[in-house]
């Protein structure tokens, strides 16, 4: 077995990145105090070509070295925008026509293998803080709650572990 050189992986340029059709997701980080953790949701959002990011609140914003460390590039091909309030953003996106779900363990969530996006219009999930998850005035006007399932003693992962479980699935699923 022979591993691929960077010119066989057919990597996209900056501009082609910005011209190809994206994944219909926008992925919103409520509070999230690392920027490592950002920087890797910007990486994962660009390896699945995923619409953009929402930085809300205290989440650290490009440009920063060490948002960059971890992102490698991404923060120059997906496109971000920043609001001072989780609840303004997710309001935002309803107005555009979003499915906005939170990716949370709270009652009545869906459970990741069992949810299906929806076809018919875009959607946005909500990531929230290491600590404290999604702010709870936040699940109060979301659209429904997807859980990743969890059979072990933690029943936490970590939010850049989370988004990349997700997407995934997410991107997975579209594709058939």
């Amino acid at each position: 077995m022979r591993k691929l050189s960077m010119d066989e992986l057919g990597r996209k340029s900056v501009a082609e990145f910005k011209e190809a059709d994206k994944t219909p997701l926008v992925l919103i980080l409520d509070n999230v105090r690392s920027m490592h953790n950002v920087g890797s949701v910007f990486r994962t959002a660009d390896a699945f070509l995923i619409q953009g990011i929402v930085l809300c609140g205290f989440t650290p914003k490009p440009p920063h070295r060490d948002i960059h460390k971890t992102a490698l590039g991404a923060t120059e091909t997906v496109e971000w925008q920043y609001f001072e309030s989780t609840v303004d953003a997710v309001e935002a996106l309803k107005k555009d026509g979003y499915r906005v779900m939170a990716i949370e363990q709270a009652e009545n969530s869906i459970s990741l293998d069992r949810f299906t996006p929806p076809a018919e219009k875009p959607l946005a999930l909500v990531f929230g803080n290491e600590v404290d998850g999604v702010d709870a005035n936040v699940m109060k006007i979301v659209d429904g709650c997807i859980e990743i399932p969890q059979l072990g003693m933690k029943h936490s992962l970590n939010i850049s572990v989370s988004t990349g479980i997700v997407v995934w699935d997410l991107f997975s699923k579209w594709k058939q």
